[in-house]
């Protein structure tokens, strides 16, 4: 061979070399990097303050190989690594700028490990709630501790009244559970309360969405720009939730106690009545009664009137429950589906946020009336969901025992819609928290939907705040998730679940002397 051809060659192995371990000229590592393991993912962590773009690689060999497994500009990424059946196995990861070649010598310096554990049911729950919480603690509006509307809201700083009620249910449970400590949630509560003092009411009762930047109301339509009752139900549920949780505790926290105490005292139910039997919806000092929305049943919106009748301040008669909210064409039902008997509500049961806003607090076992067992009533119209989603009449993708429960949240197709059987909203859109939620109903087959949108879905379906709102399997990949959270979806997961595993929240509720008796004026027996 002639000495060009030899050094030729040379020259490039060399290149070659150089090009293998090349790395960019400037580069800044990330700094506090952490790894959490999760039943079937990791969690890595860093400072990414700027928002520079990393890729991130793992080696499950103690270090000796790497594999790219993706990249991101965030400071956070979630590997879904697997099942794993027994503890042990470590996972060491690198998270580089990109650019900068996994050989290069300084990519050790962003190294970090984390041995995983074996996948349990406890685990799975534990993981759920801790995730969801964080839309609640970690990502509340700062000042005022309230829950923010959505996670995509294009409107600013909007907070929500019924959602924060949600959520201050939701930051018990995760301060019972460790995840956050009891202060946490203590001062995330105090700045709600002193939120809710200061803002504009409208006859004691709050509005759906307030500008948290200004303390006034935000409208939710044209006419609904004053008091919301049902929200405002919503939100007392939570407060008086929290009002038990705190009433024997520390000077500062019995309190917080006697300031909930106050503005529960301070709703005049009585009023939105206009004088009649009815209770209605919307109070606008713009605009009156202009909605004139008459609250009906049976829907979500049970609470309010359980709530109305409980006041000690500004009670409403049993007539206005009767000849109102149970004096409606889809109140009484009566007919079976699927072999599952319905006695209140609508064709096929309505979307399932029926069967969780009025129950976060209010306990269904073992609250009867006249006309149903309000557990067995809502376990139907769980298991009818379940049963359609098994029929498929319109053979939707994915739908079967895995994959059921439909209620109000966002779509891919239509933006933010209710789904619900037997109507033209159903297009193949599973709401997580529909069937998650229902948990304190249908324990086993809600599981079973949560692992399968867990273990086999979760790098699709699962994100920074838990389950995203929702999952439509018919969709082209790319486009079958919305990556968006909603209090008023997330609340209820965190929530039940809790109830489901230690009743937490119903018994706090439940625990308030005048729950039992608006219950009792209003026909209701409950033996909790």
């Amino acid at each position: 061979m002639k000495i060009a051809q030899k050094l030729f060659i040379i020259i490039l192995g060399t290149m070659a070399t150089i090009s293998l371990h090349a790395s960019p000229a400037n580069y800044i590592l990330p700094k506090e990097l952490k790894a959490k393991a999760y039943p079937a993912h990791v969690e890595l962590t860093w400072k990414n303050t700027p928002g520079f773009d990393y890729e991130i690689y793992r080696s499950t060999d103690s270090g000796k190989k790497f594999v790219k497994v993706g990249e991101t500009n965030y400071s956070y990424y979630l590997d879904f690594c697997g099942r794993q059946k027994q503890a042990g196995q470590i996972l060491t990861y690198r998270i580089l700028p990109k650019g900068l070649n996994n050989k290069a010598k300084d990519a050790e310096k962003a190294e970090v490990s984390v041995t995983l554990l074996p996948e349990t049911d406890e685990a799975l729950l534990d993981m759920v709630q801790a995730y969801t919480l964080r839309y609640f603690y970690d990502f509340a509006e700062p000042t005022t501790g309230m829950a923010r509307e959505r996670s995509n809201d294009v409107n600013g700083d909007i907070v929500t009244t019924g959602g924060t009620g949600f959520g201050i249910m939701g930051l018990i449970a995760g301060a019972e559970r460790q995840i956050i400590t009891r202060e946490n949630a203590f001062t995330t509560i105090r700045k709600i309360v002193t939120f809710l003092e200061n803002t504009e009411r409208f006859h004691g009762a709050w509005s759906h969405w307030y500008d948290a930047n200004t303390g006034k109301s935000f409208s939710f339509s044209q006419y609904d720009d004053g008091g919301d009752l049902v929200e405002t139900a919503f939100l007392i549920q939570g407060l008086l939730t929290a009002r038990e949780y705190f009433r024997h505790g520390s000077v500062d926290e019995r309190l917080l106690s006697n300031r909930i105490t106050q503005l529960w005292e301070t709703i005049e139910w009585s009023w939105y009545t206009q004088g009649q039997d009815a209770l209605y919806w919307h109070w606008s000092k713009n605009y009156g009664w202009k909605m004139n929305h008459r609250i009906k049943g049976f829907d979500e919106t049970l609470i309010t009137y359980i709530l109305a009748a409980s006041s000690p301040t500004y009670p409403i008669d049993r007539k206005v429950y009767e000849n109102c909210y149970k004096n409606s064409t889809y109140y009484l039902n009566g007919k079976s589906y699927y072999g599952f008997k319905l006695d209140l509500g609508m064709e096929l049961g309505g979307p399932l946020f029926f069967t969780h806003y009025s129950f976060l607090g209010l306990n269904p076992q073992g609250l009867t009336d006249e006309h149903t067992n309000y557990f067995e009533r809502n376990k139907a119209h769980t298991l009818i969901h379940r049963a359609y989603a098994i029929d498929n009449p319109k053979k939707h993708s994915g739908f079967g025992e895995n994959l059921w429960g439909f209620t109000s949240s966002d779509d891919p197709l239509v933006g933010y819609t209710s789904h619900h059987p037997g109507t033209n909203d159903e297009n193949g859109t599973v709401s997580p928290t529909a069937a998650i939620s229902s948990i304190v109903y249908t324990p086993a087959e809600s599981m079973q939907v949560l692992k399968n949108l867990y273990y086999n879905l979760g790098n699709k379906t699962f994100g920074q705040y838990g389950f995203y709102d929702a999952y439509n399997p018919g969709m082209a990949d790319g486009q079958q998730v919305v990556r968006s959270y909603l209090a008023i979806d997330q609340g209820p997961i965190l929530v039940m679940i809790e109830n489901y595993r230690s009743g937490l929240l119903w018994k706090l509720f439940m625990n308030n002397p005048e729950i039992h008796a608006g219950l009792q004026k209003l026909g209701f027996k409950s033996n909790k």
